[in-house]
């Protein structure tokens, strides 16, 4: 991993970030929000709005439903920083970068970490708009934000037997069942991407035990395991994975029923926030 992704890249931007933001910066809850997934941050009170390009080691995003900043406020009662977009490899960016966020963050003094994302369905009997809580998930991108000398702070070999917290999964549950919202779980798979997946490669990642599919999330959790940091997970199943439909997959489709949903996951993420 490249210097300017690590420890001491990570407390210069959270420097500068206080330096904006100030005693809202003291939050402990931090959240990651993937594609059409943004208007979560709507629901953060007193927002700090700080673009990326702000940001020390930060470029600006590019993805359509990425925003592209940072918001510090507070979410039903506790501070929060909330990532509006991320960093994908597929953009051309490391491994390293796309995790630098989270490193950020842990540098700023949060230690849960909450992250979203919009996947494609590897199992059939999931439909578009269902939440999937992510039990855990399995790296084909084939690229891990860690390579490279250890970063102060970091486990060098981090368990990842539960990569996502079993506590924080079952207060989501609880949420959800209090809320009277249905939600799944299973295992989200990433891939590189920025192509989708073909009918062959669906079939493929199905039969490797994986029930959602994305281009996102798994370099993130990887560096918060390393700093020790608690992670909840979840996706909004925004399509059948590629070819299991019968219709060609488009963004502009992610980001339609990712709209529809985004009431529901705003209402279960407050939940879930104001328990913490």
């Amino acid at each position: 991993m490249s210097a300017r992704y690590g420890a001491d890249a990570a407390r210069t931007a959270a420097d500068a970030i206080r330096q904006r933001v100030g005693e809202v910066a003291q939050a402990r809850v931090g959240l990651i929000l993937g594609s059409g997934l943004g208007g979560i941050a709507s629901s953060i009170e007193q927002p700090s709005r700080i673009p990326y390009r702000d940001v020390p080691g930060f470029p600006g995003a590019t993805v359509v439903g990425h925003a592209g900043e940072l918001i510090a406020g507070t979410l039903a009662g506790a501070p929060v920083i909330a990532l509006s977009g991320r960093f994908h490899m597929y953009e051309g960016h490391d491994a390293g970068l796309a995790g630098f966020p989270v490193r950020v963050l842990h540098a700023l003094g949060v230690r849960t970490l909450i992250v979203s994302n919009a996947a494609g369905a590897a199992r059939q009997t999931f439909a578009a708009g269902t939440i999937m809580l992510i039990e855990d998930h399995i790296n084909m991108m084939f690229r891990n934000p860690l390579l490279g000398p250890q970063e102060p702070g970091d486990v060098r070999f981090p368990d990842m037997s539960e990569p996502y917290d079993a506590d924080l999964r079952a207060l989501a549950r609880r949420v959800a069942n209090e809320q009277g919202l249905s939600i799944e779980e299973g295992v989200y798979l990433g891939l590189l991407g920025p192509t989708y997946e073909t009918p062959a490669e669906a079939r493929m990642i199905a039969k490797l035990g994986a029930d959602a599919v994305g281009m996102s999330t798994v370099p993130e959790v990887i560096v918060a395991r390393a700093l020790g940091m608690r992670v909840l997970g979840l996706s909004c199943i925004t399509n059948a994975a590629g070819g299991l439909a019968g219709a060609p997959i488009t963004h502009e489709e992610v980001i339609e029923t990712t709209a529809k949903v985004a009431a529901q996951l705003q209402q279960l993420v407050r939940g879930i926030v104001s328990k913490l």
